[in-house]
């Protein structure tokens, strides 16, 4: 029988916090044992299974497998919280769930039982809501079947026991809402956004207690030249603005986007690089739109259909009945049924989800690379993806992403082609653009490449649960033969084209069984006679010309098989065509849809890499190019490799210059488009306006037959006075001396404390000589390629924790904006000059104007800019800057904001300690 009155159900269990080189157990009668992590583990097995927070990342700092059975706080956080944001870390569940923030691993320890009781008390109070209706037959459902520790707590919290059908709890797309589509909308007006009208919005928009600050005022009058009309077709009005930061350059130009969005009837695409702006953008319209409902329809995140939880996906998984994926399932199922979006990667599904189980089984549940059906679907109607499309179409102001607006823009619109082309973008983090394009515009014929298209057309193969082609087509192709023949033909001539199972491990023993294969194979012997340290353990590559004869006539066995591929497939992609052309009128709303999205597919997922495959090849052929020529691509081969086991192997081509397809397929068709940075110029060049060409040429401006507007304003900060720039020169260049330096470096801060590497090996080899000294301090650690985390998750953790530690690459750099004293010092192992490869040897010889040296000089200013950045993000930070590199040529550390000084180790320590080293006051 159920009960009325629910009812608190705790574990009998100890609570375990793991840190990098001890633990500490406190037992249910209060007894706490601190010991090293070695230790614990022989401890651990005479108690019962423990409380703890995120399992995986517990066993990996005590070097054991999971413990089973074990009461991980997060599982029952995402299953009673879900759709709620955590650090998944003590400290973080007590920040989340309003309680003081444990200083000492002791202490976290202690209050996992009331952090377990928090949150039974929060389940317990919604148990009458709608979303919690199915709750405890679901926890019924892990009980029996997985045996899930929580189970029982959570059926009391809620005061009933579990009675419907085993997977009624999983079917959460039956509560959720349908979309509707909306008539076409009114082609947009062009009414221009005047300076005044600019800087009047932002007032509005700010309110009028709000602190007057007129650099961003400044800022908002210059992006309004982003939004008047074009005077001609391709050339749209552009805007380089830079903004120091601090400005406050969000809301500066969400002030006249919004304004030219009500104006015209068109929504305006603001796009960034990283997720954590993306995020932080979003929230900023708060202000503009303070009512959530309106919010929602005004104010639209968009991101790629792969980063959508798939509910066909999820359908399909629930009825596989697999035991090891009860309980992944059933927390998505549980967020899916909250969440604003159905954003899987992002948004607000706690990214640590993933982590605590294998990452497939969550990553899985997106759309994988075009397996949709569109119409077909029976969810199509409560689709994420499809929702975020039609309510982009009404919205004010769509939070996109760079890589999004690109491949759309070159494929024609993408999902929104039926609902037009933006008429205006806002580029935030413009930094970034050549890299987003570099990676939009490029193409690598290399055996995952390969693979994934094997995937998209074949399906699974037996275990896979990707639906193919014929399966996604069969039901209004089957009664056709115009489009039943070239399926058939492209079908039987996929396996003669694309490599099957198997393909690594006959590479790595030059056993090729397949065209695919022996292209791969020669290009594999090409890299490891030609590269430099092939034989190292890491990634190789090497120059395609002049290409080896084994490899000239793999290609062009190659190309036959891939060119057998694609006519087959041209000609489906035709009928289909034609088909919407000759009888488009009489075919139902739904199979309309259903070929015409089919016949996107086929030309995005499959024509276009395979014409790009086929161009790559034919080049095998072609003469070499002549010494000093300038190519518009870059061709080169590599090896990839992971763990020190070869992974992959493929033939690269990227534009020289990726701004060139930007500018053609994405600025020219606008109307108009802001870029916007801290750091769109090299402010170390003297002369100002060679640095606004570079920025141009950068940002794809130059290409443009309308020369760029351009404005700057300065960051309010007093960085004199709030940073400090050390450059350590009696550091050696080994792992352990910057260990060393690091770990005196991070005490003396007492946490709050980021090291950035250029190698993951360096990396790696710090964490093993850090981890002990700071526990032994009391400093948590975390560690990007160490711990079971994301780099999301990473930062939350290292934002949530003001004592802790974080150590990355120089790629995790960007995502990091934490304000306050959870980032107060910044260490670079040594100058993040660019990688020597390939692809950037010809840039910097191309792209340089005959200076190379200063082109690598301007890539490392660009680098230590955005990383110093970081420091200070609010009026009251304070921070310190350290780079481990006593050969920085003071060159590179020109543009930063205050001047270096140079000093020993112990002198750097010293002015840690007293500038940052304690709370202010």
């Amino acid at each position: 029988m159920a009960s009325n009155a629910p009812r608190l159900l705790l574990p009998d269990a100890p609570a375990l916090v793991a840190g990098s080189a001890r633990s500490t157990l406190v037992t249910p009668d209060g007894e706490v044992l601190v010991l090293p992590n070695a230790e614990m583990v022989r401890v651990l097995g005479g108690h019962p299974p423990p409380m703890l927070v995120h399992a995986r990342a517990t066993a990996k700092r005590l070097d054991i497998a999971p413990i089973r059975g074990a009461y991980d706080l997060l599982e029952l956080f995402a299953f009673a919280l879900p759709a709620q944001a955590a650090a998944p870390t003590p400290r973080g569940l007590a920040l989340a769930l309003d309680r003081p923030i444990p200083e000492t691993d002791e202490a976290a320890a202690a209050l996992l039982p009331d952090l377990v009781v928090l949150i039974l008390r929060r389940l317990a109070a919604a148990r009458q809501s709608d979303r919690n209706a199915d709750a405890a037959t679901l926890a019924a459902r892990l009980r029996d079947v997985v045996r899930w520790p929580w189970a029982d707590s959570v059926m009391a919290a809620l005061g009933r026991e579990g009675s419907r059908g085993a997977a009624v709890g999983l079917r959460v797309w039956r509560g959720l809402p349908e979309w509707e589509d909306a008539a076409p909308a009114a082609p947009p007006s062009n009414l221009p956004v005047a300076p005044a009208e600019a800087r009047r919005a932002l007032a509005d928009l700010l309110g009028p207690g709000a602190e007057q600050r007129p650099s961003q005022s400044d800022y908002a009058s210059a992006a309004a030249g982003a939004f008047v009309p074009r005077e001609a077709e391709g050339s749209p009005a552009v805007v380089l603005a830079e903004a120091g930061t601090g400005t406050g350059k969000t809301l500066g130009y969400i002030a006249p986007a919004n304004l030219w969005a009500e104006r015209n009837g068109a929504p305006v695409w603001i796009a960034t690089y990283t997720r954590n702006l993306q995020r932080q953008i979003e929230q900023e319209t708060h202000r503009l739109f303070p009512d959530p409902a309106e919010r929602r329809r005004k104010i639209v995140v968009r991101k790629g259909r792969e980063n959508y939880l798939c509910l066909l996906n999820l359908e399909d998984a629930t009825k596989r009945n697999d035991t090891r994926e009860a309980l992944p399932l059933a927390l998505v199922a549980r967020w899916a049924g909250a969440t604003r979006d159905g954003d899987i990667q992002g948004g607000d599904f706690p990214g640590w989800i993933a982590e605590l189980f294998d990452p497939a089984q969550v990553r899985g549940l997106a759309d994988r690379r075009g397996e949709c059906i569109h119409s077909a679907c029976t969810h199509w109607k409560r689709c994420f993806v499809e929702h975020s499309i039609r309510r982009a179409a009404g919205a004010r102001l769509v939070v996109a992403n760079h890589a999004l607006v690109m491949v759309q823009a070159a494929l024609g619109g993408g999902d929104d082609a039926e609902r037009g082309t933006p008429l205006r973008y806002v580029f935030d983090e413009g930094h970034h653009l050549f890299d987003a394009a570099d990676g939009a515009f490029s193409s690598a014929l290399a055996g995952w490449e390969m693979v994934e298209l094997r995937r998209w057309l074949l399906g699974g193969e037996g275990s896979g649960r990707a639906r193919g082609l014929q399966r996604r087509i069969e039901e209004f192709a089957a009664d056709r033969p115009a489009l039943s023949e070239p399926l058939t033909a492209a079908l039987a001539a996929v396996s003669r084209a694309l490599p099957p199972a198997g393909w690594q491990t006959r590479l790595a023993l030059d056993d090729p069984s397949h065209p695919a294969e022996a292209f791969l194979g020669a290009l594999r012997t090409q890299v490891l006679a030609r590269a430099r340290d092939a034989e190292a353990g890491y990634d190789a590559e090497c120059d395609l010309h002049p290409v080896q004869d084994a490899l000239r006539e793999a290609g062009e066995g190659l190309a036959l098989a891939l060119d057998a591929l694609r006519r087959p497939l041209a000609s489906l992609h035709q009928a289909m065509t034609d088909l919407l052309e000759e009888e488009g009128a009489e075919l139902e709303t739904s199979d309309r849809i259903r070929i015409a999205a089919a016949a996107a597919g086929i030309e995005r997922r499959a024509l276009l890499p395979l014409g790009a495959w086929g161009a790559m090849l034919s080049t095998l052929a072609a003469p070499a190019p002549e010494p000093g020529s300038r190519p518009s691509f870059v061709d080169w081969l590599t090896l990839r490799r992971a763990e020190g086991r070869e992974v992959d192997a493929g033939m690269h081509r990227h534009w020289l210059d990726p701004t060139i397809p930007f500018a053609t397929h994405v600025a020219s068709r606008a109307h108009g488009m802001l870029v916007t940075s801290a750091t769109l110029r090299d402010t170390a060049e003297e002369d100002i306006d060679l640095a606004w060409t570079a920025a141009e040429a950068r940002t794809g401006a130059s290409h443009l037959p309308v020369p760029a507007i351009r404005a700057s304003v300065a960051s309010p900060f007093d960085y004199p006075s709030q940073t400090r720039l050390l450059v350590v020169t009696d550091v050696g260049t080994e792992a352990g001396p910057v260990a060393a330096a690091m770990r005196d470096l991070f005490l003396a801060s007492g946490g709050g404390a980021l090291g950035l590497f250029t190698a993951i090996r360096r990396l790696r080899a710090a964490h093993a000589l850090l981890a002990g000294p700071l526990a032994e301090a009391g400093l948590p650690l975390y560690a990007q390629h160490v711990d079971a985390m994301d780099n999301g998750t990473l930062v939350d953790v290292f934002r949530a924790e003001e004592t802790s530690c974080l150590l990355g690459t120089d790629a995790l750099r960007d995502g990091v904006d934490v304000p306050g004293r959870s980032l107060r010092l910044l260490v670079f192992d040594r100058v993040p000059w660019p990688r020597p490869t390939i692809l950037h040897r010809e840039r910097r010889l191309h792209l340089s104007g005959g200076q190379p040296a200063r082109y690598d000089d301007a890539v490392a200013r660009a680098r230590l800019r955005q990383g110093f950045g970081r420091l200070v993000r609010r009026g009251d930070d304070r921070g310190v800057f350290v780079l481990l590199d006593r050969r920085a040529p003071s060159r590179v550390l020109a543009g930063l904001p205050v001047e270096a000084q140079r000093l020993g180790l112990k002198e750097a320590c010293a002015i840690v300690r007293d500038f940052v080293g304690h709370p202010p006051g």
